[in-house]
């Protein structure tokens, strides 16, 4: 069932355009989306076959991650770019990990913060704020963010998948710089990001498929374009690696070749 089939659908919401939050909840096999999503989710299967197992395998990499952030001690995260709430959502992951995980999610999408405010209603230890990457002084600013996150402790940084949303005009770099200027000393980035260079030809179609169905373009970018948003922190093992090769829970978990999923991930500690 989808959101529209439920005759629910937020004020505002443009349900004949593909949205990336929604597009994320089809491929990830969730039912907040629309027939515009499930077509342009469709379309870009049919260009890369493995556009849903790589999501899959994103999402994966993003609860090793919270794990591991949890290990080294850190109990506050701000998901930005969070999506839709769907199964092993960062709180639950926290908050299962450690006692008195915090967890502030923001998002731009309407469908997306409606139904994490449904999710979080009674979850003191977790909100959400509806706020956009390109204004971080703004997102640092929100009341909700600065109930939940106290930026003079360790904080861990989660932008996944969303900064190839973020063309180069509108500087990455400056809006990843802003964040981390924030954030304490001891404090992560986790990031993951699409790449262009595995299999280029593959993702030149894939670009321009998804470009010209849903609202907000794609960037994808090179290892060394991808790498430079951790300037100020320091990499940790195994680096910036192909998604399936960060920490993985077997060796039978990577495949033959981890590129097929064209996502970068990495995580960097500020020193």
């Amino acid at each position: 069932m989808t959101a529209g089939e439920t005759g629910w659908v937020p004020p505002g919401v443009d349900t004949k355009r593909a949205n990336p939050a929604r597009v994320y909840d089809y491929l990830l096999g969730g039912t907040h989306n629309f027939l515009a999503d499930q077509d342009a989710a469709r379309a870009l299967i049919a260009v890369e076959p493995n556009a849903r197992p790589g999501v899959r395998a994103n999402r994966a990499f993003l609860s090793r991650a919270v794990r591991f952030l949890a290990t080294e001690g850190i109990r506050q995260f701000l998901d930005i770019g969070s999506g839709i709430p769907t199964a092993g959502n960062v709180h639950e992951i926290a908050q299962q990990a450690a006692l008195g995980g915090r967890v502030a999610y923001v998002d731009n999408d309407p469908v997306a913060v409606a139904h994490a405010l449904a999710l979080l209603d009674q979850n003191t230890d977790a909100g959400v704020t509806e706020a956009d990457l390109r204004e971080p002084g703004q997102i640092l600013a929100d009341h909700e963010v600065r109930r939940l996150i106290d930026l003079a402790r360790p904080v861990g940084l989660l932008l996944g998948m969303v900064l190839h949303f973020i063309s180069d005009a509108e500087d990455p770099r400056r809006i990843v710089a802003t964040l981390r200027d924030a954030l304490a000393p001891g404090s992560y980035l986790v990031l993951a990001h699409v790449t262009n260079e595995s299999r280029p030809a593959v993702a030149r179609a894939t670009e321009t498929v998804y470009n010209r169905s849903v609202s907000t373009d794609i960037h994808m970018r090179s290892r060394a374009d991808i790498l430079r948003f951790f300037d100020g922190f320091d990499l940790v093992e195994p680096g910036l690696v192909y998604v399936p090769e960060w920490r993985p829970g077997s060796p039978a978990d990577v495949p033959d070749d981890p590129g097929q999923f064209w996502s970068l991930v990495g995580v960097g500690r500020k020193p």
